[in-house]
C-alpha cells in the first residue's frame, strides 16, 4: 500500500482556485457537449465535416455553429458517455452563425445558458469542445475583449454579428459550435474557430448568448429559420457635425452608401448620402443599431425612418419586406 509522505498536500489541496473552477466546469459541461460528425451534400459524392455542439434541452435540441452544419441535413452526435445518436438539422442562421440540430432518442443533459451581456474583460472562461477530433477537450483563459464584430454572409447577404466575445482560451478547428462557459458553468458563447482573417492570429472568438441570440435560437427551434426585415440600403457609421448633432440630440448616424434598386428604401425615396439617425423614434448610431431594428414584426408594416438630408431632418416612411438574399439591411 502506497504511503504518502508527511507534509505533502493531497491532490485536492494542491488544486488552486483557478484549477478548481476549470475542473468543476469541465465536470458539469463535458456530458452536455457532443462531437458532431456532419454529412454534407456534395456533387456526386459524400462529404464529411466535424464540429461541436452543446445540448440545450433534455429532449434532443443541440446548439452549434451554422457553418458546422452548412450544406448538411444531419449526421451523428457523439457524447462523452459513448452514445452515438443520429441528428437532423432543425434550422440554421448563417447571419448569426448559429444553428440548432435535434438528436434522435436518449435523454440529454442540457447545459445552462448564461448572459454574455454581463461579462467583463479579464473574466475567466472555459471552452469545451472537440478540437481536431479530440472529444471532450477543455481549454481555459480569460475574456480578452468584448464588443468585437465579425462579418458573416449567406451568399449575397452580409451581416455583422455584434458583441462577439474574444478570448485567449485555445480554440482550434472542431471547437466550432462548442461551449464557452463562465466560471459557474453557464454557457455564455458558442465558439467560432473559423473566423476568416483572424485564422492563425491567436484570436478565439465566440458568438454571445444574450437576449438577441436567445430569440434567434428560439426561432430556429420553433420555425427552423429566422425572419428579418429588409429595406435595401448599405452604409456605415459616421459622426455628425456639431450643429447637426445639437439639433437632433445625438452625434452619430449611418450614412447611406447604396440604395438597392426596387427595394423598399428606394420606393420611399431614401437616397445615397442620407444619414439615418432614427427608426421609429429609436436612435441609430451605427450599422448594428440599424440591424437590430430589422425585426420580423416590421415586415409589411410602415416604418418611420428619420434621415438627415443636407443636414435637415426628414422622416421617410418605409415598408420593409422579408429578407432573403438581397442585401445587408
Amino acid at each position: 500500500m502506497a504511503v504518502r509522505e508527511v507534509g505533502l498536500p493531497t491532490e485536492a489541496q494542491a488544486l488552486d482556485a483557478y484549477s478548481q473552477v476549470v475542473t468543476s466546469v469541465a465536470d458539469l459541461l463535458i456530458p452536455s457537449v457532443a462531437s458532431l460528425r456532419v454529412t454534407r451534400r456534395a456533387r456526386n459524392r459524400a462529404d464529411f465535416g466535424a464540429g461541436s455542439g452543446v445540448a440545450i434541452t433534455p429532449d434532443g435540441f443541440v446548439l452549434t455553429s451554422a457553418h458546422v452544419v452548412d450544406r448538411s441535413t444531419g449526421g451523428v452526435a457523439v457524447f462523452s458517455d459513448g452514445r452515438e445518436l443520429r441528428f437532423a438539422v432543425t434550422g440554421r442562421d448563417p447571419l448569426s452563425d448559429l444553428a440548432v440540430v435535434r438528436v434522435e432518442g436518449g435523454e440529454l443533459r442540457p447545459a445552462t445558458l448564461g448572459d454574455a451581456d454581463i461579462l467583463r474583460v479579464g473574466q475567466l472562461v472555459v471552452a469545451v469542445g472537440n478540437p481536431l477530433g479530440f472529444a471532450g477537450s477543455v481549454s481555459a483563459g480569460v475574456i480578452s475583449a468584448l464588443g468585437r464584430s465579425i462579418v458573416t454572409n449567406n451568399d449575397k447577404t452580409a451581416r455583422l454579428v455584434e458583441n462577439v466575445i474574444q478570448t485567449d482560451a485555445a480554440l482550434h478547428p472542431g471547437n466550432s459550435g462548442g461551449a464557452l462557459s463562465d466560471g459557474d458553468g453557464r454557457v455564455v458563447g458558442v465558439n467560432t474557430a473559423v473566423v476568416g482573417p483572424f485564422m492563425g492570429q491567436g484570436l478565439g472568438l465566440a458568438v454571445p448568448i444574450n437576449a438577441t441570440t436567445r430569440r434567434i435560437i428560439a426561432e430556429l427551434m420553433s420555425d427552423g429559420r429566422v425572419r428579418r426585415a429588409y429595406i435595401g440600403i448599405a452604409g456605415s457609421a459616421r459622426p455628425l457635425p456639431p450643429k447637426a448633432a445639437r439639433s437632433i440630440g445625438r452625434d452619430r448616424g449611418v450614412e447611406v452608401a447604396e440604395v438597392v434598386d426596387g427595394s423598399p428604401a428606394a420606393a420611399a425615396d431614401v437616397r445615397r448620402g442620407d444619414i439615418v439617425v432614427a427608426v421609429d423614434g429609436a436612435a441609430v448610431g451605427d450599422v448594428a443599431d440599424l440591424q437590430r431594428a430589422m425585426t420580423a414584426d416590421h415586415i409589411g408594416r410602415d416604418m418611420a425612418v428619420t434621415v438627415l438630408r443636407s443636414w435637415e431632418p426628414l422622416v421617410l416612411h418605409v415598408v420593409p419586406r422579408e429578407l432573403s438574399d438581397e442585401g445587408s439591411s
